[in-house]
């Protein structure tokens, strides 16, 4: 989750290494230069993608924004899950996020919500990542 090792008895499936964190903040960023999505770069119809590293596949979305003039400014990420509980970890998620893109870790935020009981993610039958990405171009010179 988020780059990092978490233990618990509960654990992500996926086509890819399953961080849904880490995919979150894939396709904001991809999404705030107009760059598509995760899906388009790494499609899980590809055996090449399967049990991708999520890390892997941020770093080169990190590129390509990087590639299109953007910098990013900062990112702000929730993840919804009954469990684990993540406030013991969110300092660690946000400095390994960080080190994959090369940025402060103060330019990451973490926040972690429950679903209290309540629907697929309360029952933890599922878990849930948002991030809103902030991005910098400067105006292009002609």
């Amino acid at each position: 989750m988020g780059g990092i090792e978490i233990q618990h008895a509960y654990s992500l499936d996926g086509h890819s290494d399953a961080d849904v964190l880490l995919h979150a903040i894939t396709d904001a960023l991809l999404g705030a230069a107009a760059l598509g999505d995760i899906g388009e770069l790494f499609p899980d119809t590809l055996e090449e993608n399967k049990g991708r590293d999520s890390a892997d596949m941020l770093k080169r979305a990190a590129v390509r924004i990087s590639e299109n003039g953007y910098r990013i400014i900062n990112l702000d990420c929730i993840v919804f899950a009954q469990q684990p509980k993540l406030s013991p970890h969110k300092r660690r998620i946000a400095v390994r996020i960080a080190e994959i893109l090369e940025i402060e870790p103060d330019q990451v935020g973490v926040k972690a919500k429950t679903g209290e009981g309540v629907g697929s993610i309360g029952r933890h039958e599922a878990m849930m990542a948002q991030c809103v990405a902030l991005l910098y171009r400067p105006e292009r010179q002609s």
